[in-house]
């Protein structure tokens, strides 16, 4: 242990802190938050555990530390000072600061020292110190101040009413007392289970007396119990349980003592789409729900009592039942009422909502992503789907944002508008796209493959992506509060799983540049896009209006492009590293400027990654670096142009004069040396081969193609000089480094590659 030697045994300690319910959402980070401050707690005075342990009820928050030696033995702090011979100022300040004299000062090589030797403490002592300490400090989300104390800001605050401490060092208590509450040995079992004080003799019977009062302090031995028992009520009545670990974690944190119990509620109410019965045993009471033999949903639930019931839980499941046919009850009203007003008419009221107070309202928002999955289909971009379908999807995907249902739960927004529309005669493929075009919602979710459903999706994406960098309000740091990030996640799943080829920063560039729902559904079609690289974007118009009233783009947008470039990058970069894609490689793509088709993209990504990874790619990388470094090298001692080298063309620096290169470069292979003829060669057959790949995206076939270079570059460099005295050598040799350098990147710059 950091080379201390412990005084004395070693021995445990023990620390509750008990209160009023936590809530469950909170109980997993106090753990954590708990375990943190007491260690940080035993650090700062030198003492250390052998193992921590923390544990977390409703109703406490508890600690287990083995190990804990019962004191320290004397230390001696060692603090530099002053030289021998210093100023008098020097020497003041570091008697002062030290609370030494100066013939207390040890000297040592010529410079004084300020030696303290501190005794050992006992380690309740420090524990009686750290444990108000804690608590003062705790981080909780939210917290409170109770009883007549509260009055002054100086009081405690706690999650709930702090009720009881117990710190137990061995068997005997560490004395402590924070607002009047004292330590002791003294804890409560379950509320209604056991009546009376516990008394806890030390850290060894602290788990097992509480069991015997029906506490189990295990969180995961409480999921376990739910997880278990909630399978096993299902099977009993010949029922399949929804699995749901999340609810599984939140039933353990309301619990001491769970037990699953099986209710049913009456199958009328499975006229109601099941999402909504579902969320509603979920979100309000904390049920799972079954399936019966046909995989559909069952008229049964299960809830999870604290309380071992005499009854066998018939009471506690009788008033389940009652309070969700209640809950039930109010989501039937919604889903009837709802029914009743056509989505048209819904769609209607989103004027009246705002989406954000520069762009407008919801409605507004619905317009332009109309227009756009109108524009994608007709494009031929996203195929399959009809122009028609995609435009009447897009205009009512968000109009069950005014419905009943969806203001009681927003989590079934699209999932709603699907089935209202289903119900009121839609086309599937309408009803589906409303339904998911939200997805995918993030990293592992279900990516939309239906052609109405992926034209609207991307609309939806790409419109809020586009208006809010165009208004400068681009995600920062951690902060993303229009969840752009995701939107970018989404669309880049949409392109890549739907192989949906399309110039992204034209589109982009246009979104940003839109005047406005006054146009056309068609006018946005006229629009004339090209980019010559995400940096460098250019946007034309081409509009059907009198008087040549061409609107201009804005200045900024070749800015905000660059700016999109970036972000879609390092979202590609986040995406495919858990693919376990290389970031580098991705930069060395982007870098060649001009790619703004994601799925090309990734494809030469992916065919460089399988190349670069082998022994011949990682010699050709090694190649291409040594050939940009003789080539940066020759450019930095003189600048002077130099004519192609056949087959290629780079300017290098030499101090070469035209003529003599021209007359260098006619050379025939009787005047060259054999690895400079066979590089030549080499580079007069892997440059078309690779060009004509790359024109048909053969990226593989490009890689092989210049796979063939690696041989001939490797008998380049070793058996020739490049930097030849004679000049018209020198130049020649340079032009080929260059042809080689240039044909190499054209598949990507391998510049960017790490190794």
């Amino acid at each position: 242990m950091d080379g201390k030697e412990w005084v004395g045994s070693m021995t445990d300690f023990l620390l509750e802190l008990r209160s009023e319910e936590i809530p469950a959402r909170m109980q997993v980070k106090a753990k954590e938050d708990l375990a943190r401050l007491f260690n940080d707690a035993l650090t700062k005075a030198g003492l250390s555990a052998a193992s921590v342990e923390v544990f977390a009820t409703p109703r406490r928050l508890a600690l287990i530390a083995t190990g804990l030696p019962l004191a320290t033995e004397a230390v001696s702090e060692e603090t530099k000072g002053p030289k021998v011979g210093a100023p008098p100022q020097a020497m003041e300040g570091f008697l002062r600061k030290s609370g030494l004299s100066q013939d207390q000062l040890v000297e040592r090589d010529g410079v004084y020292y300020a030696v303290v030797e501190k005794a050992g403490r006992q380690t309740a002592d420090v524990l009686a110190e750290a444990i108000p300490a804690i608590i003062r400090a705790f981080p909780w989300p939210k917290s409170q101040r109770w009883g007549a104390a509260s009055v002054s800001t100086e009081s405690l605050r706690w999650v709930r009413p702090l009720q009881g401490i117990v710190a137990l060092l061995g068997d005997a208590v560490v004395h402590c007392d924070i607002d009047g509450i004292v330590s002791g040995a003294e804890t409560m079992g379950h509320r209604f289970h056991h009546s009376g004080a516990i008394t806890v003799g030390n850290a060894g019977d602290y788990i097992e007396k509480l069991r015997a009062a029906y506490v189990l302090v295990h969180f995961s031995e409480r999921c376990r119990i739910i997880r278990d028992g909630a399978k096993a009520a299902a099977q009993a009545a010949g029922l399949t349980l929804v699995e749901d670990e999340g609810l599984v974690i939140e039933n353990a944190g309301l619990t001491e003592w769970p037990v699953p119990m099986l209710g049913r509620f009456d199958a009328a109410f499975l006229d109601v789409p099941q999402e909504v019965i579902q969320l509603t045993a979920r979100v309000n009471q904390k049920y799972f729900v079954c399936h019966d033999s046909t995989g559909k949903l069952a008229n049964a639930f299960v809830c999870t009592a604290n309380i071992d019931a005499h009854d066998g839980g018939a009471a506690i499941v009788a008033g389940n039942e009652k309070v969700l046919a209640a809950r039930l009850s109010d989501a039937k009203f919604f889903w009837e009422q709802d029914l009743k007003v056509a989505l048209d008419s819904q769609a209607q009221k989103l004027a009246q909502i705002t989406f954000h107070e520069k762009l407008g309202s919801v409605a507004d928002k619905v317009e332009r992503v109309a227009k756009l999955s109108r524009w994608l289909v007709e494009e031929g971009i996203v195929k399959g789907a009809t122009a028609d379908a995609a435009e009447r999807a897009a205009r009512l995907c968000k109009a069950d944002l005014v419905t009943g249902m969806v203001g009681e739960f927003p989590e079934l927004q699209g999932i709603m508008g699907g089935y209202y529309a289903r119900a009121q005669g839609e086309s599937d493929a309408v009803a589906d796209a409303i339904r998911d075009h939200y997805k995918p919602v993030g990293q592992g979710d279900d990516v939309p493959t239906a052609p109405v459903t992926v034209a609207v999706s991307l609309a939806d994406k790409l419109d809020s992506i586009a208006q809010f960098f165009a208004m400068g309000q681009a995600p920062t740091g951690s902060k993303d509060p229009f969840a752009l990030r995701r939107s970018a996640f989404g669309v880049l799943a949409l392109l890549q799983t739907n192989n949906v080829r399309f110039d992204i920063a034209a589109i982009l560039a246009g979104l940003i540049n839109f005047i406005g729902p006054e146009e056309s559904v068609m006018d946005i079609t006229k629009r004339r896009f090209w980019s010559q690289s995400w940096n460098q974007i250019q946007i034309g118009y081409a509009w059907d209006k009198p008087h040549n009233a061409y609107p201009e783009p804005l200045e900024s947008t070749p800015k905000i492009i660059g700016e999109l470039q970036k972000f879609f990058a390092d979202r590609l970069k986040v995406q495919q590293r858990e693919a376990g894609v290389r970031h580098d490689l991705i930069d060395a793509v982007f870098s060649l400027g001009g790619e703004d088709d994601l799925v090309r993209l990734l494809a030469r990504v992916k065919a460089l990654q399988a190349y670069i990874t082998t022994a011949e790619g990682a010699n050709l990388l090694a190649a291409y670096k040594r050939a940009a470094n003789i080539l940066k090298q020759a450019d930095g001692a003189e600048k002077t142009s130099v004519a192609p080298a056949q087959a290629g063309a780079h300017d290098v620096s030499q101090s070469k004069t035209t003529d003599e290169i021209g007359s260098s470069l006619r050379w025939s292979d009787a005047d060259l040396g054999g690895d400079e003829s066979a590089l030549r060669t080499a580079l007069d057959a892997a440059e078309p081969k690779a060009a004509a790949a790359l024109s048909v995206e053969d990226f593989e076939g490009a890689m092989a193609a210049l796979a063939t270079l690696r041989a001939p570059i490797d008998a380049f460099f070793e058996g020739v000089m490049v930097n030849d005295p004679d000049p018209a050598k020198r130049a020649f040799r340079l032009g080929l480094l260059a042809r080689f350098r240039d044909a190499v990147s054209r598949v990507a710059d391998f510049s960017k590659i790490e190794g």
